[in-house]
């Protein structure tokens, strides 16, 4: 006599067979934290190596020559949008003067419609490019019959130095519209001077420390789940 086997039913709600626990995740999140760890490593130097590069403290441009027959040499409107920027990192800018013939000079930053306002009715000339390679200053000469006031009496300035030999004007770099102003102290035409700029670029040290931090937590999250995928292996 054959017999007949029925199977045993399984319950609807009879739990499933534990899936193997998944390694994926874990080795994917600790390579991109290991690739992106190398990144802010590198970038955190390069930005260290940048800020060594510094001379005395500074990046500075070589001296260049500028001259005009006028009473004054002004820049155009340098917009310094700083309103998603740290203003404690933005540093300083400096620039330095020579009289060509040896005199006196005024060198002067402030908001640019305060140049103007200054300005006005002098004749002046404004830079309004500069090539560094060959050099080549580009200027438009504004008319006028108007002697200035003297500049070193004006509230105007947000910084500023006159005398003879180099002057060095130093600038804690502000928000806003301003302008650069170079004279002979005596207001008189005929501006002639050997002028170079620079910038410290003080953001370079706490950006490359910033980054060299970033990449150290990033590679200890990338062990902490290396280790993970280790232990789930065994």
């Amino acid at each position: 006599m054959q017999s007949t086997h029925t199977p045993t039913p399984v319950a609807a709600d009879a739990p499933f067979p534990a899936a193997p626990r998944s390694r994926t995740l874990p080795g994917v999140l600790a390579a991109l934290a290991g690739l992106v760890a190398v990144l802010f490593l590198a970038a955190g130097g390069a930005a260290l190596y940048a800020d060594g590069q510094k001379d005395d403290g500074w990046f500075t441009t070589s001296d260049a020559r500028f001259s005009t027959d006028t009473r004054a040499l002004a820049t155009e409107s340098l917009d310094m949008d700083l309103e998603s920027f740290d203003a404690g990192l933005a540093g300083q800018a400096r620039l330095q003067v020579t009289s060509a013939a040896g005199g006196p000079v005024f060198v002067g930053i402030a908001p640019t419609e305060d140049v103007e306002r200054y300005l006005a009715g002098t004749e002046h000339a404004t830079l309004t490019d500069l090539d560094t390679s060959p050099f080549r200053a580009t200027t438009e000469t504004v008319p006028g019959d108007r002697t200035p006031a003297d500049p070193a009496a004006q509230d105007i300035w947000s910084a500023s130095t006159s005398g003879t030999g180099t002057q060095s004007l130093e600038w804690d770099i502000e928000d806003g519209d301003w302008s650069a102003l170079v004279m002979n102290a005596d207001g008189s035409p005929g501006v002639d001077v050997q002028a170079s700029a620079g910038a410290d670029a003080s953001f370079l040290k706490p950006l490359g420390l910033g980054l060299l931090g970033g990449a150290l937590v990033l590679s200890l999250l990338a062990a902490v789940l290396v280790a993970r995928v280790v232990r789930t292996d065994h």
